[in-house]
């Protein structure tokens, strides 16, 4: 099974800097979200539980990562 990322619009790397270079994509198996920089292979996990799905007005977000 392929697993589908997706990109940030807008989202800048928290460690390199780089513009609109983070994928966003989901472990079904492992229950977790992934973020990944595919420039300087920054990542971060988190569980599902903690990446809040919201949906806004005038917007839609898959999740909300928080930068420790």
């Amino acid at each position: 099974m392929t697993t589908r990322k997706r990109f940030i619009a807008g989202a800048i790397c928290p460690h390199c800097h780089a513009l609109d270079t983070l994928a966003l994509w989901r472990e079904e198996h492992a229950g977790v979200a992934m973020v990944e920089c595919v420039k300087c292979d920054y990542y971060q996990r988190q569980p599902d539980k903690k990446a809040s799905k919201t949906i806004h007005v005038d917007e839609k977000i898959i999740g909300m990562f928080h930068v420790f």
